[in-house]
C-alpha cells in the first residue's frame, strides 16, 4: 500500500508542477501590459508622473528582470506562502483576496458534487428496477446533462429571480448587511446561495442517475446475478451486489469529473456574480491581474489534485480488489 501511494503522490506531484508552470506561463503571454492598465486606472496623466509610476510598479511586480528569474522567484515565493500583490486590487495580497473568496466557492462546490452524485445514484438505482420511473428519471436525466451550466444558471436567473422574484440574480449576500454570524446575515447568504447552488446540482444530478441506472441494469444481468438468482436467492440481496458494484465506476466516474465540475462552478459563479474564484478569475482577466490568476488557478489545480486523491483512498477502502491486487503487488 504504501508503494501505490508512493506512485500516486509523485504522479501527483508532477502534475502539480506542470500546472502550476502552465499557469505562471498563460498570462504572460496575453497581450497587454497590466502596469500601464494600472496607470490608465489611476488617471495619471502627467508624462513625468507616468513614467516615474510605471518604472515603481515595473520593479515593484518584478516585470523589470528576465522571465527565467521571475519564474523562479515566483517558486521561492510561493513555497513561503506569498502570491504576491493584486494588481486590480493594490495593495492587497493575492492570498488574503483569494482566502475571501474561497468560503463561498466551497460552500457552493462541495454540497452540489455530494449532493449531485449521492441523489443521482439514489435516483439511478431506483429508476433500473422500476419501469415507471426509469421512464421518467432517463429523460429528464438526459435533458439535465445536455444543459451547460452557464445556460441553466442564466434560465434559473431569468425564470425564478427576474420574472418571479422568489431569489436574487446576484452577489452573495445583500449590500444592506455587513458579514456576520446573525441569523439574518445567513439566511440572506442561504438566499443568494440557492440559485448557483441548484444550477450545478441539476446537471450534475442528471448524469449521475444516468450511469448509475445504465450500471445497475448491467450488474443484474451479469454471470455472478443470474447465478445468485438460479440459487434461489432473494433479489434484495442481489440488488445489493449490483449496487455495491456499480457504485464503483461513479467513485471513479467523480474524480474524472471533477475538473467539468470545478469548470462549471467558475461559470455560474460568474453569471450570478457570486463573490467566488469565478469572479475573482474573470476580474484578474479584465484587469490583467497576473499574480491574482496565477494564484487563483494554483488554488483550483491544488484543491482538485488533493480531491482526486481523496477519492483515490475511498476508492481502496470501498473496493477488495484494490486492496488484493495492491498486496500482490507487494508480494
Amino acid at each position: 500500500m504504501r508503494r501505490y501511494f508512493g506512485r500516486k503522490l509523485l504522479v501527483y506531484g508532477l502534475t502539480f508542477f506542470v500546472a502550476v508552470t502552465v499557469n505562471w506561463m498563460i498570462p504572460r503571454f496575453m497581450p497587454g501590459d497590466p502596469v500601464s492598465s494600472m496607470i490608465a486606472r489611476a488617471g495619471a496623466s502627467n508624462p513625468g508622473a507616468v513614467e516615474t509610476m510605471k518604472a515603481y510598479y515595473t520593479g515593484l511586480f518584478g516585470f523589470d528582470q528576465p522571465l527565467w528569474k521571475q519564474y523562479l522567484n515566483f517558486w521561492g515565493a510561493m513555497l513561503q506562502g506569498d502570491f504576491g500583490i493584486s494588481i486590480w486590487a493594490f495593495p492587497s495580497p493575492v492570498g488574503e483576496i483569494i482566502l475571501n473568496a474561497v468560503p463561498y466557492t466551497l460552500g457552493l462546490m462541495i454540497p452540489s458534487v455530494l449532493l449531485s452524485w449521492v441523489v443521482g445514484n439514489w435516483a439511478g438505482a431506483f429508476a433500473a428496477r422500476r419501469k415507471l420511473l426509469d421512464n421518467t428519471v432517463l429523460p429528464v436525466g438526459y435533458i439535465l446533462t445536455a444543459m451547460p451550466y452557464m445556460w441553466l444558471a442564466v434560465l434559473l436567473a431569468w425564470s425564478l429571480g427576474a420574472v418571479a422574484g422568489v431569489f436574487p440574480v446576484a452577489g452573495g449576500y445583500s449590500f444592506s448587511l455587513q458579514p456576520s454570524w446573525s441569523a439574518d446575515f445567513l439566511l440572506d447568504l442561504l438566499h443568494h446561495w440557492t440559485l448557483p447552488f441548484a444550477s450545478l446540482f441539476l446537471v450534475a444530478l442528471g448524469g449521475w442517475a444516468i450511469g448509475m441506472r445504465n450500471m445497475i441494469i448491467y450488474e443484474l444481468e451479469s454471470d455472478y446475478s443470474n447465478y445468485l438468482s438460479a440459487l434461489g436467492a432473494p433479489q434484495r440481496l442481489i440488488r445489493r451486489y449490483a449496487f455495491r458494484n456499480a457504485v464503483l465506476p461513479q467513485i471513479t466516474g467523480l474524480a474524472l469529473q471533477l475538473g467539468v465540475l470545478v469548470a462549471g462552478a467558475l461559470v455560474t459563479e460568474i453569471v450570478f456574480s457570486y463573490p467566488g474564484l469565478g469572479s475573482l478569475i474573470l476580474k484578474a482577466i479584465q484587469n490583467q491581474d497576473f499574480f491574482l490568476l496565477q494564484g487563483t488557478f494554483m488554488f483550483i489545480v491544488l484543491g482538485v489534485l488533493i480531491a482526486n486523491f481523496i477519492i483515490d483512498i475511498v476508492y481502496v477502502v470501498v473496493d477488495p480488489r484494490t486492496r488484493a491486487g495492491m498486496a500482490g503487488v507487494q508480494a
